[in-house]
């Protein structure tokens, strides 16, 4: 009986540090929140190579109103909505915010910054001791103005290099979104 005992207070001794490693391990990795706004498609598809790399949750930020399909009406719109700094209404909202530590934010640059539907989501919420990963899909432009943008919207923030891809990317972005998050010491699933 005495033998019993001893064994069954070393099993429940062996299950509390197991715990307690397992409790460990998960303290010690990122939460991780993907989330992306896209109109043609490009950076949803970025966003998806990202977070099979990544891990975490995948969240796309969705106008209440979408836009126009034609892409000279979207413009319009779009420069209209930067003119007046108009923060569109979104359909989406992220649950729990407040779980994440890491948020790869993905978008198109639409005049030379980020388009309004994101800067209302990062109106939303508090990013305050976050990290902020910014990548954006573009046709020619760059990154514009647009992590100055973020930063300005999330002051209490830490903002990590970001992307740029033009369009929907090459050939070579599996490579390129690989070669950045080695960049910025994030390890991808499965690589390094």
């Amino acid at each position: 009986m005495r033998t019993i005992i001893i064994l069954s207070i070393a099993l429940v001794f062996m299950m509390a540090a197991d715990a307690g490693m397992a409790a460990e391990t998960q303290a010690g990795k990122p939460r991780i929140l993907v989330a992306y706004f896209s109109w043609s498609g490009n950076t949803r598809e970025i966003a998806k190579i990202i977070h099979q790399r990544v891990g975490g949750d995948l969240f796309e930020i969705v106008p209440a109103t979408p836009y126009p399909t034609d892409y000279n009406a979207c413009l319009d719109q779009s420069a209209e909505e930067l003119k007046r700094q108009y923060r569109p209404p979104l359909k989406t909202r992220v649950a729990n915010m407040k779980q994440y530590d890491l948020i790869f934010l993905g978008y198109p640059n639409w005049w030379a910054t980020i388009p309004m539907p994101v800067a209302s989501f990062l109106e939303e919420y508090d990013f305050s001791g976050k990290t902020i990963v910014p990548f954006c899909s573009h046709g020619g432009g760059r990154l514009g103005q647009s992590v100055s943008a973020i930063a300005k919207l999330c002051p209490k923030a830490t903002i990590l290099d970001p992307l740029s891809i033009h369009y929907g990317g090459s050939q070579t972005l599996q490579d390129d979104i690989t070669t950045w998050l080695r960049r910025i010491g994030i390890k991808a699933r499965g690589k390094d």
